[in-house]
């Protein structure tokens, strides 16, 4: 078991208040007050400030939570792995990005599932900043992203190639060219992603290299659920910039027509990012393999 000192430190940086952190924990307040304060002076840091009655992380602090958090996340890897060595089974905690949940990786994780009884895979949908925080805490096993990151302890393996298009309803205008311009998408009502996304900062990059700005562009309405999305542009709301393989399902059933922007060539990587600590790589092989075989039902 983990020193009780660091499941008090996460709880209370996660409710902001040792009375919430004390309830959760079924323990007294001053229990959660003196291993703080314990764990500060073993330290020889402070943890967190009162100010204005709210509590604060200092900066020395959060270096405690996230090597607190990695631990925690060894420590349930841990137990995991023993439970599921007894068992003989495998438990997979894999973290997407709101676009792969509209894409066939999820599709191919459950084909993966039915073709292996003995793995069992919970999903975590998070911005990528998050999930690459999660992994490194080892909260995730593996996360499912767009691009890469420089990093030491990072490695990757290539899943799919996306790229990014303007999607439009099969009744707009565009839906039967083979391209437009930016200066024609200016005056279109434009249906965009959040600015922590991926797909949006893509977008966006590739706007600034033309010498624009998505301030140019007749943004009406800005929203993380591309499910959402393609449903407003179904009905003919506005147009987005999508990935394309967001979108397979409704070109496979002529619900939602993509096509390039002029300029604009906006191609990515999706990657299966791990720890390079993980060690069941040969299961990664078989889950691209199963990804493979789920994308070509959509051809």
């Amino acid at each position: 078991m983990l020193d009780p000192k660091l499941y008090s430190v996460l709880q209370v940086y996660e409710s902001r208040s040792f009375s919430e952190a004390a309830k959760k924990l079924s323990v007294t307040q001053p229990a959660v007050s003196h291993h703080i304060k314990v764990l500060e002076e073993e330290l020889n840091v402070r943890i967190f400030d009162r100010r204005k009655g709210e509590i604060v992380v200092t900066r020395e602090g959060e270096a405690v939570i996230q090597c607190a958090k990695k631990l925690l996340g060894l420590y349930n890897n841990l137990r995991q792995d023993l439970s599921d060595s007894r068992e003989l089974v495998t438990h997979l905690t894999i973290g997407i990005t709101h676009t792969a949940e509209s894409n066939p990786v999820a599709e191919a994780l459950a084909k993966y599932c039915a073709e292996h009884e003995h793995v069992t895979i919970k999903m975590v949908t998070d911005t990528i900043n998050n999930l690459y925080k999660k992994l490194k805490n080892y909260e995730i096993d593996l996360a499912i992203v767009e691009g890469r990151v420089p990093s030491t302890s990072v490695r990757y393996l290539l899943l799919d190639t996306d790229c990014l298009m303007l999607a439009v309803s099969v009744n707009h205008p565009f839906a039967n060219r083979s391209m437009i311009t930016l200066n024609e998408l200016k005056k279109e009502r434009m249906i965009i992603r959040l600015p922590n996304s991926g797909t949006r900062n893509l977008f966006t990059a590739h706007l600034e290299s033309n010498n624009m700005s998505i301030h140019d562009f007749n943004v009406i309405l800005e929203l993380d659920n591309i499910a959402t999305i393609k449903d407003l542009i179904r009905r003919d709301f506005g147009v987005s910039v999508l990935p394309k393989s967001a979108c397979l399902d409704e070109l496979k059933k002529k619900k939602i027509a993509v096509l390039p922007v002029e300029n604009l060539s906006m191609m990515r990587e999706i990657n299966i990012a791990y720890q390079s600590d993980f060690t069941q790589i040969e299961m990664l092989h078989d889950i691209i393999t199963a990804y493979n075989e789920t994308v070509r039902t959509y051809k």
